[in-house]
């Protein structure tokens, strides 16, 4: 199977739902991750204000995002939104942590939050504004 390599139109798409969901919700991590067997990226949003009664909420910011945009480099079904106890979001904080840095972080081990992985592509946060 080919793998697919993450754009810099997807990167782009990401900053700009990470800027326009933070409004509503703070981001305290968020990146770009794909399995180990799969060919898919996936966009995750992990925000210590997302829990078990507001899943529906935070996705629903996705939707009011993304539709509008119509973008071809980021579905709604590509975003997952997880709290910051998610061992994802958990593995992201702590690549950021030993490896701080002002521009994004991509990620090559093996294992990412208990999932092998190919890659994941971390943003630095807080965004800069945009150029």
């Amino acid at each position: 199977m080919d793998k697919s390599p993450l754009v810099t139109e997807q990167i782009d798409a990401g900053e700009l739902l990470i800027r326009e969901f933070s409004k509503q919700i703070p981001v305290q991590a968020a990146f770009w991750l794909r399995e180990r067997d799969s060919d898919e990226w996936y966009f995750y949003l992990a925000s210590d204000q997302i829990n078990d009664s507001n899943f529906d909420h935070a996705y629903g910011e996705v939707l009011r995002i993304v539709r509008p945009q119509q973008s071809l480099w980021i579905d709604p079904f590509q975003v997952k939104v997880i709290g910051i106890e998610d061992p994802l979001a958990k593995a992201a904080l702590d690549v950021m942590v030993k490896y701080p840095s002002k521009i994004p972080t991509r990620y090559h081990g093996r294992h990412f939050g208990g999932l092998s992985v190919d890659e994941v592509y971390i943003y630095a946060l807080p965004l800069s504004a945009p150029a």
